[in-house]
C-alpha cells in the first residue's frame, strides 16, 4: 500500500523501493551498460538495477509533468493569439556533498533525452556561479565556498529567469574542479532547451543572507519539478571521504590541480584532512543551508549503503517546487 506520510508539510506521498519500481509501466530501457558506465562518473555505485527500478518511472512521472507543461503552453498561446517561443521546463536537484547529485542529472539528462518526442535537454551545474576566488579571497569565503554566500545569486536568478523567458540564447560561467574556481574567458552556452536541470547544493535555498546583493526571486521560484537526493550525514561523510580518496590518486595528482599537494600525503593524513574539511565546511554548510531545503522539494530520494535508493517521498498536491 502507498502510504501518505503526515509528519512532513506539505504532504507526501511515500514508496518503499518496490512500490516505485513497479510504476514503470512499460516504458522500455534503451540505455545500454556502456551508457550507464560512462554516466557513472566518479559513483561506480550506480547499477542498471538502480536505473530500472527508480530512474525510469522517474523518467515517466516527468514525461507526464512535461507534457501537461506543453499543453498548458498551447493552451496560453491560443488564450492570447499569438505564437511565442517555447517556454523550457526546468528540474532543480538539490542535495548534500557526495549524496550523487552529479550521477542522478546525467542519468535523468540521458533518460529524458530518450524519449520517443525529440526533446533537448541541458544540464548546469550551480558551481559555474561561484565567484572567483579572487573574490571568495577578497571577502574572507574560501573556507566557505558552497556557502550561500558564495554564489553571486544575482546571476544565477538572472540566468535562470532568461531561460525560462525562452530567450534565445543565454550563457553560464563554466567551473573547473581542477583548477577549484571559475574558468575565466568560457561559457556554456544554452540555446532554448526543451528541458533545462539545474544541479547544485544551493537550487532550492530561499533565506540568502549577501550583503552585497539584495534577493527578491530566488532560483526555486523558476523551477517546475525539483528533487532532493537524501541521505544520512554519517553515509555522506563516509562517501565524501571516499571520494576524496579517489580524487587524491587521480585528479589531484595532475600538477595543475589545486589539491595536488595532497596527492603526496600518506593516507591516514589524506582521511584526517577529508574529516577535518567534512566536519568545518561540507557538514556544517549541509546542517545548516541545505538540510532545510529538503522539505519543499517535489521528490525526496533516500538513499542506503550502496548509494541505492531505498524510498521516495513525492509531494501530494503537486506544486511548483
Amino acid at each position: 500500500m502507498i502510504k501518505t506520510e503526515q509528519s512532513l508539510a506539505p504532504h507526501y506521498i511515500q514508496f518503499h523501493r518496490p512500490q516505485w519500481a513497479a510504476l514503470r509501466d512499460s516504458i522500455p530501457f534503451k540505455l545500454l551498460e556502456e551508457d550507464i558506465f560512462k554516466l557513472q562518473g566518479i559513483n561506480k555505485d550506480l547499477s542498471l538495477d538502480e536505473v530500472v527500478q527508480i530512474y525510469l518511472p522517474l523518467s515517466r512521472l516527468l514525461n507526464f509533468y512535461i507534457s501537461s507543461h506543453l499543453r498548458q503552453q498551447t493552451v496560453l498561446k491560443t488564450f492570447l493569439a499569438t505564437k511565442g517561443g517555447k517556454i523550457p521546463y526546468i528540474i532543480g536537484i538539490s542535495g548534500g556533498v557526495a549524496v550523487g547529485k552529479s550521477t542522478t542529472a546525467r542519468l535523468l539528462q540521458a533518460l529524458l533525452s530518450s524519449w520517443p518526442e525529440p526533446r533537448l535537454v541541458e544540464l548546469i551545474t550551480t558551481d559555474g556561479f561561484l565567484y572567483p576566488n579572487k573574490i571568495l579571497n577578497k571577502r574572507g569565503l574560501m573556507n566557505k565556498k558552497g556557502f550561500p554566500q558564495s554564489y553571486d545569486i544575482h546571476s544565477m536568478v538572472k540566468f535562470v529567469s532568461e531561460v525560462k523567458s525562452g530567450a534565445k540564447y543565454v550563457t553560464a560561467p563554466v567551473y573547473s574542479h581542477l583548477i577549484y574556481d571559475i574558468v575565466p574567458n568560457i561559457d556554456k552556452v544554452i540555446g532554448t532547451p526543451d528541458i533545462l536541470i539545474l544541479e547544485g547544493l544551493n537550487v532550492l535555498q530561499r533565506n540568502i543572507d549577501d550583503p552585497h546583493t539584495p534577493h527578491r526571486l530566488f532560483v526555486s521560484d523558476f523551477i517546475d519539478f525539483s528533487i532532493y537526493v537524501d541521505a544520512p550525514e554519517a553515509l555522506l561523510k563516509s562517501w565524501y571521504i571516499k571520494r576524496f580518496l579517489t580524487f587524491r590518486r587521480s585528479a589531484f595528482s595532475n600538477p595543475n590541480s589545486y589539491f595536488h599537494n595532497f596527492s603526496q600525503l600518506p593516507e591516514i593524513d589524506a582521511v584526517h584532512i577529508a574529516e577535518e574539511i567534512w566536519d568545518e565546511i561540507n557538514g556544517l554548510n549541509l546542517q545548516q543551508n541545505i538540510l532545510p531545503t529538503r522539505e519543499q522539494a517535489s521528490l525526496i530520494m533516500t538513499k542506503r549503503d550502496s548509494h541505492a535508493v531505498d524510498n521516495l517521498r513525492l509531494r501530494n498536491g503537486y506544486s511548483a517546487i
